[in-house]
């Protein structure tokens, strides 16, 4: 990782690596194969602009490939990721607890403003919230919070599971904002409580209960949220 020569510490990074190291962090985050034509989906550019830009993170000691071809973080590359990630997460909680944006707002605003703010505001902000450990979709922030032990995907749950939902896939969040408020507006949120009533394997759907509302749910939307099992309907076999 580059220095700033005027002072020897570690360069912040641009907007455009930044931009790089966070969609990297996400998808690690979630199991995703890291590959180029992957990064530059998410990106919306070119696979050769992303392999120019690779090549200068490997440079600068923010990335490396591995022997499958797959893109990985240097612990300089994940200590930056993880300070990109935690700003941008501290700043949706912001724009949601004391603003009152709604979860699609916030998260577009986040990733206009998280490059604008200093370490100094990061964390008056994440005192004054009084220290949230994450985002508003329930992902952990980086250094105050890890992501639920044992957490499934809605999408591998059987009729009868019972689970309580504990964050919105953060690649939905960039590549299906619709998706998001879909989720919220049904109250697909973190901390609600989900009974799986029907898995159609053939359909691939799943019809779960929240609350009064039954929702039924393509498989890859369910997916896309994570939850911990808490238990099962009553009636259903051991």
């Amino acid at each position: 990782m580059q220095l700033d020569q005027s002072n020897g510490q570690p360069r912040e990074p641009s907007e455009v690596v930044s931009r790089y190291l966070e969609a990297i962090y996400y998808m690690w985050s979630e199991g995703e194969p890291l590959r180029s034509s992957r990064l530059a989906d998410w990106l919306g550019v070119s696979r050769p602009t992303v392999a120019v830009g690779l090549r200068r993170m490997t440079r600068d000691g923010l990335v490396s490939m591995n022997g499958r071809k797959e893109i990985e973080l240097t612990d300089a590359g994940m200590l930056a990721a993880e300070s990109i990630v935690r700003r941008h997460r501290i700043m949706e909680r912001w724009l949601t607890d004391a603003l009152g944006l709604d979860w699609v707002t916030a998260d577009a605003e986040a990733a206009r403003l998280e490059h604008a703010v200093s370490e100094v505001v990061e964390r008056r902000l994440f005192e004054v919230l009084g220290r949230p450990t994450t985002c508003p979709h329930g992902n952990p922030i980086p250094g105050y919070s890890e992501a639920a032990a044992k957490e499934v995907r809605l999408s591998s749950l059987s009729a009868g599971d019972r689970v309580s939902v504990t964050r919105v896939s953060e690649v939905a969040e960039r590549e299906a904002p619709l998706l998001l408020a879909y989720l919220h507006q049904r109250g697909l949120t973190p901390g609600r409580e989900v009974s799986v009533l029907e898995a159609d394997e053939v359909g691939r759907t799943l019809r779960v209960q929240v609350a009064e509302r039954e929702v039924t749910l393509s498989h890859e939307t369910a997916s896309k949220i994570w939850a911990v099992l808490v238990g099962a309907l009553p009636g259903k076999n051991s």
